[in-house]
């Protein structure tokens, strides 16, 4: 009798042994997971049960995080191969062994950015995309490689008669071709799978009114950078003079950037507007920064200067807390040339909308009074760089 119940004891010390001392948050946490996946709970409980125990906190922070979608579809083995290769890679590559675990967690981990079908790539981008960055130094010169090389690797370029905006890799690869979308799910999973953190980006609609974009930052040494499937040079692109404009006072024309883990906010679909368990970051002012920056630090031409705008409520200039965050147009003649949306009362009071102008020309600048209604400023500039004080109220 005495064998029987040592034997059990030592039965029940090594099972516990082999589980996983969740805190009372995280165990809380895994409580409503397992709720919300119903008859699925078995797979997500035997991939915890199943992760070596260096994974565990990894499974665990997929399962609490994952959507209600994928925590009643999603296989055990699924959870595990997708795990055990990201780990992999952590060990392979210099740059993702120097991450901090939330950052791998967030950014290198997940098996999906968006809504997009739930294709089980990592294994196999990890071995395409391994011979293009063996040989790179640093983090840099890999999203360089992968960027100037993926095109050629999955064989998809960009084709607006692609099936549907929000493509899975493999169903871009299929058709070799996909939207703007798909390409940046294609290019952050490239990223992910050689250990590059990686993310979407996007906007619903420019304030120009052209239309929506998607885009993918990397984290690379402590910052965020955008790129593109057709990338040019980090932090540069087309669009950024779109994505500075956006309007920090109306979500729609914002930037956002997604997450795995919740935030509070959902990352805005336009494919399909009724889908808000993506979570999701507001990044405007951070792309509003880069593109003051841009205009700051670009070239000008001998006939032309940088002209600092800023909007006031009244007529006190002194008074921070009476500049307007709001729209303002540059006209010359009938010719709008530009616009922009000037600083608001909580930004920094160094910083203006700025305007790259002509020397010694007459432009009308358009904008609105506290009611809506549309004033107009004519001014001229003269030959140095100069700031120009909007107000809202008429003489």
């Amino acid at each position: 009798m005495r064998k029987i119940y040592t034997l059990l004891v030592l039965i029940l010390v090594v099972a516990s042994s082999c589980q996983t001392q969740w805190t009372n948050e995280e165990q809380a946490q895994l409580e409503t997971a397992f709720n919300k996946a119903g008859e699925n709970r078995v797979e997500l409980e035997k991939a915890l049960e199943q992760a070596p125990k260096e994974h565990r906190k990894a499974v665990l922070f997929l399962v609490t995080n994952m959507p209600e979608r994928d925590l009643t579809s999603l296989t055990a083995d699924f959870i595990l191969e997708n795990t055990r290769v990201a780990y992999q890679a952590r060990e392979q590559f210099a740059w993702c062994q120097a991450l901090p675990d939330s950052v791998f967690y967030n950014e290198v981990l997940p098996y999906a950015s968006l809504n997009e079908r739930r294709d089980n790539w990592r294994q196999d981008f990890l071995d395409r995309f391994t011979p293009l960055v063996a040989e790179c130094a640093t983090i840099f010169e890999a999203v360089d490689s992968v960027t100037q090389n993926i095109k050629d690797v999955v064989k998809v370029e960009y084709n607006t008669k692609r099936r549907k905006a929000d493509q899975s890799p493999y169903e871009s690869m299929e058709q070799g071709m996909a939207s703007c979308t798909g390409l940046s799910i294609l290019l952050t999973d490239a990223f992910r799978a050689v250990g590059i953190p990686a993310r979407i980006a996007g906007t619903p609609l420019w304030t120009n009114m052209r239309g929506n974009h998607t885009w993918v930052e990397v984290y690379l040494d402590g910052e965020w950078y955008f790129t593109e499937y057709y990338p040019d040079e980090l932090n540069k692109s087309w669009f950024l003079a779109d994505a500075g404009k956006a309007d920090p006072e109306k979500p729609i024309h914002g930037v956002y950037a997604t997450s795995f883990k919740k935030t509070g906010l959902s990352y805005p679909c336009v494919w399909d507007e009724s889908i808000q368990y993506i979570p999701g970051e507001n990044v405007t002012a951070r792309y509003i920064r880069l593109y003051e920056e841009q205009v700051k630090n670009s070239s000008l031409n001998d006939d032309e200067l940088l002209v600092d705008v800023v909007l006031y409520k009244g007529r006190d200039t002194g008074n921070g807390d009476l500049r307007v965050s709001d729209r303002v147009e540059v006209l010359l003649g009938d010719k709008m040339i530009d616009f922009g949306y000037s600083p608001a009362t909580v930004d920094d009071l160094n910083r203006f909308l700025k305007f790259k102008l002509k020397k010694n020309t007459t432009y009308t600048f358009r904008f609105a009074d506290g009611d809506g209604n549309q004033l107009e400023q004519e001014i001229e500039t003269g030959d140095q760089a100069e700031l120009i004080k909007l107000y809202q109220v008429t003489l």
